[in-house]
């Protein structure tokens, strides 16, 4: 039976395994296809833009075909595609520039896969080919209809033509497939106002099914700056990686290979490395035993290195991260904070959060937790996700909101949370939650803790307001009466004792009094506070 089976064994496409797996990729029902094929169409877009210093102006529409049937429309300003490249770009999987083996730099896409996996699930739902117009400046505009063979892994060109289009440049997708909409939660609706959010230099407009129109206009017209590519840090590499990178290095010597090949590896730092290995620096990196491997590696994590570079990182930073919060929301109050730079698994990240309260936010619903990774919003498996985990690992008691042991707190507030990595550890291909790590967890946690102490002090300032104000109207009212006493005893006139009574009242709460002691005194009387001298739990 062993012989018979062996004789039907073979190698089988990566575009064939997703057809069978797509699942994977966030295709597994008909809501989830949608947002995905939506949310790959405009990662493309904004990659594209930015990578050519455009401010992005992307263009998004979902027509209804039919009862189960969508036409999913996205269209860019980017420079456009070279025509020998449109094809393998949107139909073959695996074919892009932003997976890297060694190092890397931050991207919102990292394997490649996106955009032609949702050309798949059109060609396996409705058999309609991806349809792409892509125009570059100095070309015409080329229209290419195309399937994907899954037994190779390759683009088949159905038509190709050219037209007059009226963009300049720009680049735009149509993809007609079985589909599901809801304007729920996880909606495309949200996606969009969650990506304008942590895209504040990007212009969106969005055409839903009913034809209604959504602008998120940008909020600021200052482009990102471009991440640099980085090498890889010691403290990531294992063995098998390390194998490799030995054997394919143009170094003749170890020595140079530790120091031109990693981050942060310099002379001193690589004797350090092979004194500890016990290996002879002049050796060349072809030469070097498994045995000599795993030494390196385990001296490597061993010996003391600085923190990865961080030139590929490019965060949203607090400033424009809070008023592009506030462009989205009509809140009272709003805070954001980016955290200094730091490491897991030799890979550098950065993590930012922000708060919002109030305004136009439901007061009686469990606070709403958004959740990013490079730019883009994770929408699905948040229960699986380190942002949550620390977000329900801080006591949000103590910073004015309500909480019952360690859910999801409630109250009229929004958290945002976004990690910058330039290898975002998502838990599956479908780029749906970040794993789990220690440091990640860490530093989101700190990050919601300065926003909680902000969100502490506003809370603690308006219900001192509505105090003073509820007292007020209490004293006003009791002035009333006591003006019409005061003016039986006196003979004075009833409205100048009332207009004195109030007067009164405007200065004692002006001056705290009717609290007890006057603001400014109490403030006087408060021990000045010094650098650390109140820690959270958890802070450093």
């Amino acid at each position: 039976m062993a012989e018979d089976d062996s004789g039907k064994l073979r190698a089988i496409s990566v575009a064939e395994f997703f057809e069978k797996n797509r699942h994977l990729l966030g295709f597994d029902n008909p809501i989830r296809a949608l947002l995905t094929s939506v949310k790959e169409a405009v990662d493309n877009s904004l990659d594209a833009c930015e990578g050519a210093d455009v401010l992005p102006e992307i263009f998004v529409q979902i027509q209804e075909l039919g009862a189960t049937r969508y036409k999913v429309i996205v269209e860019d300003n980017g420079p456009g595609l070279p025509k020998d490249q449109i094809a393998p770009a949107f139909g073959k999987l695996l074919y892009g520039s932003k997976f890297v083996t060694f190092g890397g730099k931050q991207s919102r896409g990292q394997q490649g896969i996106g955009i032609s996996a949702a050309a798949l699930y059109c060609q396996l739902t409705t058999g309609r080919p991806v349809r792409i117009i892509s125009k570059t400046k100095k070309g015409e505009a080329q229209v290419i209809e195309l399937k994907i063979n899954v037994k190779s892994n390759e683009p088949e060109i159905i038509t190709h033509t050219t037209i007059d289009w009226t963009k300049e440049h720009g680049t735009r997708v149509e993809l007609e497939m079985e589909a599901k909409y809801t304007e729920k939660k996880a909606s495309v609706l949200e996606y969009m106002k969650e990506t304008a959010i942590v895209n504040p230099h990007a212009s969106f407009v969005y055409i839903d099914p009913e034809g209604q129109k959504i602008d998120f206009p940008r909020v600021t017209k200052e482009m990102p700056r471009k991440p640099e590519s980085i090498k890889p840090h010691p403290y990531g590499v294992e063995l098998g990686i390390l194998e490799r990178m030995l054997k394919e290095t143009a170094s003749r010597t170890l020595k140079s290979f530790l120091t031109t090949e990693f981050d942060k590896v310099g002379s001193g730092t690589a004797d350090e490395i092979l004194k500890n290995a016990g290996i002879d620096p002049k050796i060349s990196p072809k030469f070097v035993t498994i045995e000599q491997t795993d030494k390196l590696v385990k001296a490597m994590h061993g010996t003391k290195i600085m923190a990865p570079s961080t030139v590929g990182l490019v965060p949203i930073g607090a400033d424009v991260f809070k008023k592009s919060l506030e462009s989205e929301y009509n809140l009272e109050f709003a805070y954001a904070v980016t955290r200094p730079p730091s490491v897991y698994r030799g890979n550098p990240f950065v993590i930012e959060a922000a708060i919002g309260y109030g305004g136009e936010l439901p007061k009686d619903e469990g606070v709403k937790l958004v959740r990013f990774a490079n730019r883009v919003p994770l929408l699905y498996k948040q229960g699986d996700c380190a942002l949550t985990k620390a977000t329900l690992s801080v006591d949000w008691k103590n910073y004015g909101l309500s909480q019952s042991g360690s859910n999801m707190p409630g109250g009229p507030a929004i958290i945002l949370i976004h990690v910058a990595s330039v290898w975002a550890p998502f838990t599956s291909e479908s780029k749906e939650a970040v794993a789990n790590y220690d440091e990640i967890i860490k530093e989101a946690k700190l990050a919601l803790q300065e926003c909680g102490r902000q969100l502490q002090l506003f809370v603690g300032k308006k219900f001192k307001r509505e105090i003073a104000a509820k007292k007020k109207e209490m004293f006003k009212n009791y002035s009333i009466e006591l003006a019409v006493a005061l003016s039986d005893l006196t003979g004075k006139k009833k409205d100048e004792i009332e207009k004195d009574l109030l007067k009164v009242a405007e200065e004692m709460l002006a001056t705290g009094a009717i609290e007890g002691e006057p603001e400014a005194a109490k403030e006087e009387k408060k021990p000045k506070r010094k650098l650390g001298a109140f820690k959270d739990s958890g802070d450093e």
